[in-house]
C-alpha cells in the first residue's frame, strides 16, 4: 500500500506539497535512478505489456537485443528499487511490474498532491 512521504517543515512546493525530508529523497531518487536507463524503461514497459502481467527473463533479451546477462543485470537493478518482483521457477526467472510503486512514481510528478512513495 502506498504511503505519503515524510516532509520537511518547510513552505509548501506545488510539486510536492511540502519540501521532502533526506531518507524522502533518498529513496524517491534511488527508484528514478532505476529507470534512468532505456532498457530499463523498456523492459518495465514490456512486462507490464506482456500477457498476465508477468515475463519470463528468457523472452526480454531478443526484443532488447541484449544478452541474458545483460537483461539479468537491470531486472537487478529493477527488483533492488522495489519496482518489479521476481519469482524463480525452474531455470527461468520471471517478473512483475509492482504496480502501485509506479503508481507512486507517476504520483511524485503530478503538481499539487502528495508524493505516495513507499519508503524501504
Amino acid at each position: 500500500m502506498a504511503t505519503s512521504l515524510p516532509l520537511a517543515d518547510s513552505c509548501c512546493s506545488p510539486l510536492t506539497g511540502g519540501a521532502l525530508d533526506d531518507d524522502a529523497a533518498i529513496a524517491l531518487a534511488a527508484k528514478f535512478k532505476a529507470l534512468s536507463d532505456p532498457a530499463r524503461v523498456r523492459l518495465v514497459s514490456m512486462i507490464a505489456a506482456a500477457d498476465g502481467g508477468e515475463a519470463c527473463i528468457c523472452d526480454l533479451t531478443a526484443p532488447l537485443g541484449l544478452s541474458q546477462p545483460t537483461v539479468s543485470h537491470h531486472m537487478k537493478l529493477l527488483a533492488a528499487a522495489g519496482l518489479v518482483t521476481r519469482e524463480q521457477r525452474g531455470r527461468w526467472a520471471y517478473y512483475r511490474v509492482v504496480e502501485d510503486e509506479l503508481t507512486s512514481l507517476a504520483g511524485a510528478l503530478r503538481v499539487g498532491r502528495e508524493i505516495p512513495v513507499n519508503l524501504r
